[in-house]
Formats: structure tokens, C-alpha cells, sequence
């Protein structure tokens, strides 16, 4: 399966298991039901910005909604990297890898590498789930914005945020920037 189809299946899940319908979706995110539909069905690739829309509305992360969703029993402690799901952001080119067994553990680990000059905003600021994210940047350089605050990070250093607060990410640097974002809270 490849990564649109697994990202539709967890929408979908996720979706039912909520008791929401496409329309109560649609409404509780700002998605439309027609692109919440083409999402599950695994015929369009969301972007970060609705994944993030989606997530929130839902009450977990935006990693979590790369999971595969295997029921508890079949869920393993390892996960091989190629079995890691690699998604591109088709808008900023922005690529992620969940490095974390889905399901396991309460913490998720999430590795990004950011291309140079581009930038994504996530304005979702109010969640069901607290969530807590650490950005700790590998290589290369991040400006990072939550709520009023604006942070820029060089190799080594590590920035702590709770997911209550509109978020971006800025590369200005001339090369991809690549950093480790771990995650923990409901449905991290």
C-alpha cells in the first residue's frame, strides 16, 4: 500500500471511530467533504496544512495519522527503516519519516528534512489532545514560530512546544534543513 492509501485508510478509521460523519468532519476541521472523501478513497495526497487540520480536529497528531492502524496484537516494538512511511508535502516539498513503531510507545519519533527556502504554516491552535513536540535540528537551520514567539535553530539545538499555538517552519538556509521532531501526548 502505498503512503496516500495508508494516510486514507487512517483518515477513515479514525474518522468512524470518532462517530463522525464526512459532513461533521468536514465541519470540525475546515476540510471539505469532498476533499476529506477523495483523502480516504486515497486519490488525493492531503498536504501538511490539512493533515494538520484533519489530525486536530480528530484529537491526535499528525504523525499518527501515517500509521497502518494494525490491531494491538500484530503491533511490534520494531519497525525496520524500510518499512518507516516516507510522505512528501506535495505544497513545500517537505519530506517526513515516522521512525517510531506505531502503537507502542507513548512517544513518537518523526524525521524531517525541510527544503531550503520553503515554509508551512499550521494555524490549528486549539486540539482536543495535549501534545507535546521537541525539534531538535540535526543540519542545516529552522526558524520556527509558535503563537508570538520565533526561534531560530542551528545544528544541535533542541526546541520544547506544546501543539496550542499556530505553528511555522522556515527554512532560510541555501541547503535542506533536517531535524527530529518527537512527539508525545494523546495519540502522539
Amino acid at each position: 500500500m502505498d503512503i496516500t492509501e495508508r494516510i486514507g485508510r487512517r483518515l477513515h478509521g479514525l474518522r468512524s471511530a470518532a462517530g463522525l460523519s464526512l459532513d461533521a468532519l468536514a465541519h470540525k476541521s475546515g476540510v471539505s467533504r469532498s476533499n476529506i472523501s477523495l483523502i480516504e478513497r486515497g486519490q488525493s495526497s492531503p498536504t501538511a496544512v490539512v493533515l494538520d487540520k484533519l489530525s486536530s480536529a480528530l484529537g491526535v497528531s499528525v504523525a499518527s495519522m501515517f500509521e497502518a492502524g494494525a490491531p494491538p496484537a500484530a503491533r511490534s516494538p520494531l519497525v525496520r527503516v524500510a518499512d518507516q512511511p516516507v510522505w512528501d508535502d506535495p505544497a513545500s516539498g517537505y519530506r517526513r519519516r515516522n521512525v517510531s513503531p506505531a502503537g507502542v510507545s507513548p512517544l513518537q519519533l518523526v524525521d524531517v528534512v525541510f527544503p531550503a527556502g520553503q515554509r508551512v504554516a499550521f494555524e490549528t491552535s486549539q486540539r482536543d489532545a495535549d501534545i507535546h513536540q521537541l525539534v531538535w535540528m540535526i543540519d542545516g537551520v529552522m526558524e520556527i514560530g509558535h503563537g508570538g514567539d520565533v526561534w531560530s535553530l542551528n545544528p544541535g539545538d533542541c526546541l520544547a512546544m506544546r501543539l496550542d499555538a499556530p505553528i511555522r517552519f522556515h527554512n532560510p538556509g541555501p541547503k535542506p534543513a533536517r531535524y527530529l521532531v518527537a512527539l508525545t501526548g494523546a495519540e502522539a
